[in-house]
């Protein structure tokens, strides 16, 4: 075994240091290669990712460019899919990026021969993500497995406040990641490394140039200020780093995970400060703090808060008679929420201003909300300005503007605080839309202070389950099911059923319970936000009992038992994300058929987690032909730390265990 073990290591090095790291070097023996040396798994794989960030200089002043040259492997049809590449870029107002493709080519074997195809201008496109964001991508044309794909692309940008994160990992294998950085003596930067992953880091200086023009402007991105009648080379000092990872294993596709560019192995970037010649340090990123007080000052956050005329003369009639703050909470926000439709845009500052939104009824994530903030205000009620990180963009480790991409609003009432979002229909105050339940936000106050605000749900949201059944002869279960969906539950039923029809939902409910039909069939509740949504239907399941000679076998719970343990692997890299507590709760009432009897019941029995994480009770009981179960299952944490992994898969498969025990029944 150590022989084996040692000659796949050797293999292994030997191949990571046999590999030439330059584009246009593709041999007839990678082309032959079947599997990836260092995960015979793998669908593709990145033979190489190298990439550097450096500066220049031009009539503006510094930008960063960033050069990336790849190459990667296709082994398995099953990644063809990565033979299409797609890079962000900022196309707002200044500053502005630009991002270029180049040296974009297929290679493929023919007989012995290497056979090149590169990519034409019809592979390449350009694709608008949004009103500040575009998407540059391409797609390589004659792939097919065993084929090569190479590509180099530039990110020409004036803002550097932050540079693009160097993702070492992906969700395919990496055999050899590389990333530099060449930073002028001007400027400061926090890198910071993310996931459990640890790059070798080389360090050294040296110098470069630049050439200075008398018409150069005395900006941020200019680091002298005089005047001068020629041209001028000036010379700095590099602050230079190289980072390196070899052998990068394919991200583990784990269930309950949050974003996983939160736990990817990267390097970060952040600015945080800036000297130029003859000046004193300029901290530019020092605390959430200060980043909060920087978006609450610009005039595209905290100028359209201070609006109010737009709207005086709607909030006087929707609040004309209500007294109290907490009704005029909810009048206000149930008004924003009714006049207001989302543009799906997730915005920090105003696009059109908040006048504008709301004279044509529509907006970006910051308009809607600053709009339901200052209309709170007016009424009275102490609101503020929310800053999160959704869910898709992540959650930042450094101090920084770009960190927050959404705004909600908090009410402060009674030592309490009261979270809102006016963007989706179906929101109540503390329900939000799941996009937002991303850890932590911070709340900056009409005073000018701010604060840290926790997200996460605290309260367990309800599924009530009740069950009538009655087994026949021939094993088929008949009966009825009022299910109860209570809180955040309610939340994403409205979210996702709502818009579809109910032949289309009883389809789909169809399709998840293999062997069911349903009958008669009423949702209650589903527009009024103040009651749980109650589901009432007739069924018939067809393969709920197992019959075998004389006997009968059955899950009590039926067709809502769990079969499978959703966690699977032997360790946990990353948090567990449940979104929000939850408690599942089934009462169950089964007749059992005439000319039976109960010969094994299972146990009752209970279980509970350390920690108060969560627990179960089984308690079963048989009284002649009737057989009772009630159910109760706890997740009391939204989020449970990786190192609590194995308690919670031995949990789990305590609760399929049970879950899955069956009844016997004899015939007599």
């Amino acid at each position: 075994m150590k022989k084996v073990l040692t000659t796949i290591l050797l293999l292994v090095t030997f191949y990571s240091f046999s590999q030439n790291h330059e584009l246009g070097k593709v041999t007839v023996a990678e082309l032959k290669e079947r599997v990836c040396p260092i995960d015979t798994s793998a669908v593709a794989a990145v033979l190489f990712d190298i990439g550097k960030t450096s500066f220049g200089y031009d009539e503006s002043g510094f930008y960063s460019l960033t050069e990336v040259q790849t190459k990667i492997k296709i082994y398995k049809k099953e990644g063809l899919n990565f033979a299409n590449k797609s890079v962000g870029y900022y196309v707002g107002k200044d500053p502005v990026e630009i991002v270029t493709f180049s040296k974009a080519v297929t290679y493929n074997l023919k007989g012995n021969e290497i056979e090149k195809t590169r990519l034409k201008s019809d592979g390449e496109f350009t694709e608008k993500l949004s009103k500040t964001t575009n998407i540059k991508k391409i797609t390589f044309p004659n792939v097919k497995e065993g084929s090569i794909i190479e590509f180099k692309y530039e990110i020409k940008s004036s803002y550097f406040q932050g540079f693009r994160d160097w993702r070492f990992q992906t969700v395919i294998p990496t055999v050899y990641s590389e990333y530099k950085t060449s930073i002028p003596e001007y400027y400061f930067y926090n890198p910071m490394i993310k996931g459990s992953l640890t790059p070798k880091i080389i360090e050294s200086a040296g110098k470069n140039t630049f050439t200075y023009f008398d018409r150069d402007r005395n900006e941020m991105g200019s680091p002298y200020r005089k005047t001068l009648n020629t041209s001028q080379n000036i010379e700095f000092t590099e602050k230079r780093r190289t980072y390196i990872l070899e052998n990068v294993p394919a991200l583990k596709d784990e269930s309950y995970v949050n974003n996983i560019e939160n736990y990817t192995s990267s390097v970060v970037h952040e600015l945080s400060g800036i000297q130029y010649p003859g000046e004193v340090f300029r901290p530019i990123t020092n605390s959430w703090e200060s980043v909060s007080k920087s978006i609450y000052d610009n005039e595209m956050f905290g100028g359209e808060l201070n609006k109010d005329s737009y709207f005086e003369d709607d909030l006087k009639v929707i609040i004309n008679g209500v007294a109290s703050n907490d009704e005029r909470l909810v009048k206000v926000f149930d008004y924003v929420k009714s006049k207001m439709n989302w543009d799906e845009y997730k915005r920090v500052y105003c696009d059109d201003g908040v006048k504008t939104a709301y004279k044509n009824m529509i907006g970006n994530s910051a308009e809607i909300n600053l709009i339901l903030v200052a209309m709170l205000r007016k009424a009275g009620v102490n609101a503020n300005p929310i800053l999160i990180s959704t869910r898709d963009n992540g959650i930042s480790i450094f101090p920084s503007k770009t960190a927050y991409n959404y705004v909600i609003a908090g009410v402060e009432t009674n030592g309490q605080m009261v979270l809102l979002d006016a963007t989706n229909k179906n929101s109540q105050p503390n329900i939000l839309p799941i996009r937002d339940l991303n850890w932590f936000g911070r709340i900056i106050r009409k005073n000018g202070s701010s604060a840290e605000i926790n997200l996460m749900p605290q309260s367990n949201s309800k599924d009530v389950v009740n069950i009538i059944a009655a087994i026949n002869s021939q094993g088929e279960v008949t009966g009825k099911i009022r299910e109860q969906y209570f809180d955040y539950n309610a939340f994403v039923y409205r979210d996702n059923y709502n818009s579809i029809s109910k032949d289309s939902y009883i389809e789909k409910l169809e399709k998840r319970h293999q062997g069911l039909e349903i009958g008669e069939f009423d949702v209650q509740n589903s527009k009024d936000l103040s009651l749980p949504i109650v589901e009432n239907y007739s069924f018939k399941s067809t393969n709920s009992v197992e019959v075998i000679g004389d006997k009968m076998y059955i899950s009590p719970l039926l067709f809502f038992a769990s079969t499978e343990n959703p966690f699977k692997q032997e360790t946990r890299e990353y948090p567990i994300d449940f979104v929000y507590p939850s408690q599942d709760k089934y009462t169950v009432s089964l007749t059992i058929p005439e000319g039976y009897a109960v010969e094994t019941l299972p146990q009752s029995k209970a279980l509970s987690m350390p920690g108060n994480l969560g627990g179960f009770k089984y308690m079963i009981s048989n009284n002649g032909s009737l057989v009772q179960l009630v159910y109760t299952q706890d997740n009391n944490q939204a989020i449970i730390a990786s190192e609590a992994y194995q308690v919670l898969k031995d949990y789990y498969k305590e609760i399929v265990s049970k879950q899955t025990e069956k009844i016997v029944l004899k015939k007599i």
